[in-house]
């Protein structure tokens, strides 16, 4: 629900902060003193259109922050994971703010907790969050997609509509794979000899991802090593060959070992020097024993090498493909001859499987849209029972379902309608063509009170929807806004004094003169006892408030009370 709204260089708001509670909270005041304005800038921190006339004479910019508790598990969480907003409410009830910046030169920023986001994004979650409603603004009920949205909220068929829509999918699965697998037989038979002639080289050939690489790298050490053959084979030979001085070194380390008892410290540190010059010798001995037998090569090899990489580049040029995409272009060719032999199998399969999805879907959505016409004629028996008391007594209000099974949805093949009849003998039809503007407003109230929470966002706005009745049908429409409340939170601007004080909260708008009257603002003041007495009484009388309007106030409060 709305906690607090607060604005800022709004046409005629300055600052304004302002608290709400759950419940019923009216908006009163003078015509003229600024609740279209409230509305306005509500609307535009909801996502509505920007204008650089909302910015305040003399300001750079407006801005408009509203701040909702989220209850538990909103789908306006979805929106926020779609659009990688921070900000999580799946577990708790959680703080949202939206913020919206209108600049004097029509630009417009929007924030959703103070991270920047699309005043589409900002709309969409807007929606989920409030629905405004007034004698032209019944916005929930113009697009018939929601009205069987609502129709399924009142009989409780969300989990069933989540049913078929993973019905739906997969039907459209089963169908894509269906269509693939003909569009990839009909290409494969136009080109059957070519893919035939061209597996067969490829399966041959057997390409493996990498091989031009190894090979390569083969071929490089192989024609590098005949290079460095003969100088490896000398280096060995001055190491270990006929001119070698390890035995040269050997005899005179054993002529000198025998002399080592009489003169240990002159000849031992000898020894030592000339045995590592020995050990170091046999080390690079076995290091050029194994660089000659690296850099060795069969000839025969290295022709085999450089056939195969010209085989490999051959084919690569030939079908323009990468050497190392070879293999892969083998494996779609070899799918395609196999789609010629064995497809018709295949294309069994995967019809049957989609004639199955057809008939698991059918049949889901026949049932759904028997339940739905059931629940229609609850809904229209209990919106009807609520028509009488707003002065709507001979009126009807009906759902029109149209099934249609050769155009289906991921909802079904149901396309709901709400329709009226204000008068016996007229022709009935749409809700939003043939009700007049405060009749609208009056079958809304009674559709919002039937449904109750139900399909319905967590704030309701009611803008003057009690214009131009009064009395017993004004009393009405206090005392159904007022049920509702018990279940969403519920705004409603009202000049109907029967409406006012069944409130929970009453706000009190008004225009106050600044610097000795060149400029006015609007301000907003919540009243409590002897001043919303005061305010009901004034609804009541007009401009002088009288003795007996006041007494006429107390009455009505303390008839509601």
């Amino acid at each position: 629900m709305l906690a607090r709204l607060s604005i800022r260089d709004i046409v005629l708001i300055e600052r304004l902060d302002i608290e709400f509670a759950s419940g019923l909270a009216v908006l009163t005041g003078e015509t003229g003193a600024g609740k279209s304005i409230l509305l306005d800038a509500f609307a535009l921190a909801l996502g509505g259109r920007g204008d650089a006339g909302l910015v305040r004479h003399g300001a750079e910019q407006g801005q408009v922050t509203a701040t909702f508790d989220i209850p538990k598990n909103h789908p306006v969480g979805a929106i926020l994971a779609a659009n990688a907003i921070d900000g999580s409410i799946s577990e708790d009830s959680g703080e949202m703010i939206l913020r919206r910046v209108q600049l004097a030169d029509g630009r417009t920023r929007a924030f959703i907790n103070d991270q920047a986001i699309s005043v589409q994004t900002l709309k969409a979650v807007g929606a989920a969050l409030v629905e405004i409603h007034g004698q032209h603004d019944e916005r929930a009920l113009v697009d018939a997609s929601t009205h069987r949205r609502l129709l399924d909220a009142f009989a409780g068929l969300e989990a069933d509509v989540a049913a078929l829509e993973v019905l739906w999918e997969g039907r459209r699965a089963t169908r894509a794979a269906l269509d693939d697998h003909r569009a990839g037989m009909e290409r494969a038979a136009r080109e059957a000899d070519y893919l035939r002639h061209a597996s067969d080289e490829l399966r041959q050939l057997a390409p493996q991802d990498g091989e031009e690489t190894a090979l390569a790298e083969r071929r490089t050490t192989m024609m590098a090593g005949e290079k460095i053959a003969a100088d490896l084979r000398e280096a060995q030979d001055a190491v270990s060959g006929n001119r070698s001085p390890v035995s040269a070194l050997a005899a005179a380390v054993r002529r000198l070992e025998r002399r080592a008892a009489s003169s240990p410290q002159l000849v031992e540190p000898a020894v030592r020097a000339i045995d590592a010059a020995i050990n170091a010798l046999e080390e690079a001995d076995q290091h050029l024993a194994a660089a000659r037998a690296a850099a060795d090569f069969d000839p025969a090899e290295l022709e085999r090498i450089e056939e195969r990489l010209f085989a490999l580049r051959a084919a690569s040029r030939k079908y323009a493909t990468p050497v190392d995409g070879l293999a892969a272009l083998a494996a779609k060719f070899a799918n395609d001859v196999a789609l010629i032999d064995a497809g018709a199998d295949r294309l069994t399969v995967l019809e049957k499987e989609a004639v199955d999805a057809d008939r698991r879907f059918a049949a889901a959505a026949a049932k759904l849209s028997a339940t739905r016409i059931k629940a229609a004629g609850k809904l229209d028996k209990a919106v009807n029972a609520e028509l009488a008391p707003l002065k709507l007594e001979r009126a009807t209000f009906s759902t029109q379902i149209e099934s249609d099974s050769a155009s289906p949805g991921p909802q079904g093949f149901d396309r709901v309608e709400f329709w009226v009849q204000t008068n016996p003998g007229t022709r009935p039809g749409p809700l939003m063509k043939v009700a007049s503007g405060g009749e609208l407003s009056r079958f809304l109230l009674a559709l919002k009170v039937v449904l109750s929470d139900k399909g319905s966002a967590p704030t309701l706005v009611f803008d003057e929807i009690d214009t131009g009745v009064g009395g017993a049908v004004a009393d009405a429409i206090g005392a159904r806004l007022a049920r509702l409340a018990c279940k969403v939170q519920v705004m409603a601007v009202t000049h109907a004094p029967q409406v006012a004080v069944r409130a929970d909260q009453h706000l009190l708008i008004s225009k106050d003169a600044l610097d000795r009257g060149k400029r006015v603002a609007t301000r907003v003041a919540t009243l409590a006892n002897d001043h919303r007495r005061e305010e009901i009484a004034r609804m009541l009388a007009g401009a002088e408030i009288t003795a007996e309007a006041r007494a006429a106030a107390e009455r009505l409060l303390k008839a509601v009370g």
